[in-house]
């Protein structure tokens, strides 16, 4: 009985390529799994062991079946899973993007959205979605323990970058990560960072359970992401005392929302405030007298 070793992503593919390569139909090869491995990101991988009938056997007098070779192209490119949208600050539009792309983040910041009617909710100098409950403070040992974690993910990306450990903000931990590697961990705009931010905050919450949270940057990229967008809030502030009208900006998750509250606080004649609901959550900016 013919065999083949195959190392494939799921065990459709495995069949179907068997199949290909031995000449026989999928429903005749024999798959047994050696052995099964998972990767970062919760991505799975199946070294197999394919057989198939001798070539006496009736089905060799068939031609080899073309329905193989198509399903093996249907599962040629399978679309990476995003993690679950988180409930909060973290949530992101966006699936994570696999650690080799090589694109540095794109800081252009977001143009606003087409302006639309006043709400009725009431304006807030500061994003508060995440500031309600009792007051958490993180620790160092707090910041040592998810540091440590950070660094074992990295590590087993094969990137050589350095996670340094930031100001302690309230409940918030400032972690970064840092090298020349650290570019393929930011991803296009951020998107990798944003998963990872993610993934980290989930960590904390398990590992944690105090409410403690992570803000994580790499290689200075939502500092300069804050620059643009302060630039870009004052911009259209200035619009809004001119025009008199009030002006949405794009959806944007909690970290960048609170830059642009920040960022206007100080300036008269507008006020900000956030509507809806994530992941769809804005910030508009309206005037006032």
């Amino acid at each position: 009985m013919p065999s083949i070793e195959l190392t494939v992503k799921n065990l459709d593919e495995a069949a179907a390529t068997a199949a290909e390569q031995l000449g026989v139909s999928a429903d005749q090869v024999k798959i047994t799994v050696i052995e099964e491995s998972k990767k970062l990101f919760g991505k799975v991988s199946y070294k197999v062991k394919a057989e198939a009938p001798d070539a006496a056997a009736p089905a060799a007098e068939k031609k080899p079946s073309k329905v193989p070779a198509k399903a093996k192209k249907a599962e040629a490119a399978p679309a990476e899973e995003a993690p679950a949208a988180p409930a909060a600050e973290e949530k992101k539009a966006a699936a994570p993007k696999k650690l080799g792309a090589k694109k540095k983040a794109d800081e252009a910041p977001a143009a606003p959205a087409a302006e639309a009617p006043a709400t009725e909710a009431a304006p807030a100098a500061v994003e508060q979605e995440e500031e309600t409950g009792p007051e958490i403070s993180a620790t160092p040992e707090d910041a040592a323990k998810l540091g440590e974690i950070l660094e074992l993910l990295a590590q087993k990306s094969g990137l050589d970058a350095e996670i340094v450990v930031g100001e302690l903000q309230g409940k918030y931990i400032n972690l970064s990560i840092d090298g020349k590697e650290a570019g393929y961990l930011v991803g296009k705009n951020g998107e990798v960072l944003n998963s990872l931010q993610y993934l980290i905050n989930l960590v904390a919450k398990q590992q944690l359970g105090n409410g403690v949270r992570v803000t994580l940057d790499g290689n200075d990229y939502r500092k300069k992401r804050a620059e643009s967008l302060t630039a870009l809030a004052e911009k259209i502030a200035d619009k809004v005392k001119e025009r008199g009208e009030e002006a949405v900006l794009e959806a944007l998750p909690a970290f960048e929302r609170r830059v642009i509250h920040k960022a206007l606080q100080e300036i008269e004649g507008v006020t900000t405030y956030s509507e809806g609901e994530e992941p769809d959550r804005r910030v508009v900016i309206a005037p006032i007298d």
